[in-house]
């Protein structure tokens, strides 16, 4: 099973990038991005569902960031607009099964991408 990301780099505050994650080996009911800064814990930042692609985001980014995903692909997605400096980041995209009420927490994702480093400048 293997998570692949790609996407990140270098942008300006208030421009935008897109993030895609490609998983194979199986499909998962979860596919979500977290994200690091340094010095600070993995944060959750979206999740899509299936069936049905339900979204969810946390409250930061809700109204700037959008995620999809694309099963026939096995592949997620995060559109990232209006980028702020404390975007700034590694983001991850993860793959699971947990139950929604577990959706927001890392421990919960037993696979995860290699990371791909998002950094915006004021």
């Amino acid at each position: 099973v293997q998570l692949q990301a790609s996407g990140g780099g270098l942008v300006q505050a208030g421009g935008s990038l897109r993030l895609a994650c490609a998983a194979s080996g199986r499909t998962f009911v979860n596919l979500g991005w977290f994200r690091q800064a340094p010095g600070k814990e993995r944060e959750f930042v979206a999740v899509v569902r299936r069936p049905g692609s339900r979204t969810y985001l946390t409250e930061s980014v809700k109204g700037r960031f959008t995620i999809s995903r694309d099963n026939t692909k096995n592949a997620v997605y995060l559109q990232m607009s209006s980028l702020k400096p404390e975007d700034t980041a590694v983001y991850y995209c993860a793959g699971g099964d947990v139950i929604l009420s577990g959706i927001r927490e890392a421990d919960n994702y037993p696979y995860w991408g290699q990371g791909t480093l998002v950094t915006v400048s004021s």
